[in-house]
């Protein structure tokens, strides 16, 4: 019997960070969270801003019950749009997804090992708890 907890899922999600002509205003959006944008003469101070109105529309879509969208890359993005600087912003998705919960699951011996080695040697996956649910966010996202 192995019991899982959830721990931390993280998204990363691609900002483009737009120039504007007046006033050295930079124009900060997130392709993948339609409404996600800020403007701000502070690249530094505009990419923490846009984590905190990124964290505000997830809790808003948790709140409706509707699904956390997966990020699809800079590269996806970058082919629809060339124009601005591109980055990536990592987003704790665990609040968003509801409260975990204990779970009984039964696996083979030699998956189980598998699955801790991959976890010992990646600092993505921080518990074999964590690699499932992503794993399973993966499979479920096709």
């Amino acid at each position: 019997m192995v019991l899982l907890f959830l721990m931390e899922i993280t998204m990363l999600y691609p900002l483009n960070i737009i120039p504007k002509q007046i006033n050295n205003i930079f124009e900060i959006t997130v392709p993948d969270l339609p409404g996600c944008k800020f403007k701000t003469e502070n690249i530094d101070l505009g990419v923490i801003e846009i984590k905190k109105i990124i964290c505000d529309h997830l809790s808003m879509l948790a709140e409706y019950g509707e699904t956390i969208p997966k990020a699809k890359g800079i590269m996806y993005w970058q082919n629809k749009n060339p124009i601005g600087i591109w980055a990536l912003v990592e987003i704790d998705i665990t609040p968003y997804l509801g409260k975990s919960h204990k779970i009984n699951v039964t696996l083979p011996e030699l998956l189980i090992k598998q699955i801790d080695d991959k976890v010992s040697k990646s600092e993505e996956y921080k518990t074999r708890s964590g690699f499932i649910a992503k794993a399973c966010l993966s499979e479920l996202s096709h």
